[in-house]
């Protein structure tokens, strides 16, 4: 008997977030980060890995809800409101850390390095606050 498996992932944010693929934001939202990076200073593997992508996702989906603890903060909405209002730092104030979202909200965004941290690291500060809220 397998155990229960929560879809924390959506393959349509993912497919959504591959149209922007070749600046990696699939790879980051389905946690992997370095391809991610590699993405995104190669423009998707000189979009080359961007369109083998295409067929990568449902098991990049798969693999991310087998890896990720689901809970009270949802991570589609989390990511999309870190890719596209990241600057005011929505997403923090919705994982409720308002201190760090109101310091986005007044420099946006950490002058970008908070978003850039932020891409990097979503996943598991979600996983994390999940994981405490659990228990509570």
């Amino acid at each position: 008997m397998n155990p229960r498996i929560d879809d924390t992932h959506s393959k349509i944010i993912g497919y959504a977030l591959w149209i922007f693929g070749f600046m990696g934001s699939h790879r980051f939202y389905y946690g992997r980060q370095i391809t991610g990076v590699i993405w995104f200073f190669t423009l998707g593997l000189f979009f080359i890995g961007w369109i083998v992508d295409l067929f990568l996702i449902p098991s990049m989906d798969r693999d991310a809800d087998h890896r990720y603890v689901s809970g009270p903060v949802d991570y589609n909405i989390t990511w999309l409101l870190l890719t596209f209002l990241g600057v005011f730092g929505l997403h923090r104030f919705y994982m409720g850390k308002w201190v760090t979202g109101l310091i986005y909200l007044l420099t946006l965004g950490l002058f970008g390095l908070g978003i850039l941290y932020d891409f990097l690291t979503l996943n598991e500060q979600i996983a994390t606050a999940n994981s405490r809220k659990r228990w509570v």
